[in-house]
């Protein structure tokens, strides 16, 4: 397999289209639950997209956090005999958080507060992690168009011309 490729397998690319499309399922899943606001994230930690009300923290911290948190539950599920869990929750005083797995990259993390209640942030995020992985399996599945994506001498090329910059 080439670079190229097993960069694309290994991570999603996403055009402005796609973001809109994602970015509409989290507004639409924001409004139907009540929840303060939703971040995808990928497995690594990298914050995809945050929707709703800020955060008091950094957002990427938050991303970073939760794969780690996520991470450490998959190795729990293991341990346990299972292949994966696919969500967990934290409780808090005034805040909590669901982490559900959407496909095998992207986490769904959701930040809510007593304006709405696990339940309804449960069954809204089912619905629209289903919709989320549709739209992820669309963009995977898109062929790569010519001349799209890193070229074979992107490594050389970007390493050249950080030493001209330098």
């Amino acid at each position: 397999m080439s670079h190229n490729a097993k960069l694309r397998t290994d991570r999603l690319v996403f055009y402005e289209n796609d973001v809109d499309r994602l970015e509409t399922e989290l507004d639409g899943f924001l409004e139907l639950s009540g929840a303060r606001c939703t971040m995808l994230v990928d497995r690594e930690g990298h914050l995809v997209s945050r929707r709703g009300e800020p955060t008091q923290a950094s957002q990427e911290a938050i991303a970073a956090l939760v794969a780690g948190s996520f991470a450490a539950t998959q190795e729990m599920a293991r341990l346990l005999g299972e292949e994966e869990f696919t969500s967990l929750f934290h409780q808090g005083l005034h805040d909590s958080i669901q982490v559900q797995l959407i496909g095998n990259r992207t986490l769904l993390a959701v930040v809510f507060d007593e304006r709405t209640n696990l339940g309804m942030v449960r069954f809204y995020a089912q619905e629209t992690a289903q919709r989320l992985e549709q739209i992820f399996e669309e963009i995977l599945a898109r062929p790569q168009e010519e001349g799209g994506g890193l070229s074979e001498s992107f490594s050389s090329d970007a390493a050249r011309a950080l030493d001209e910059l330098f």
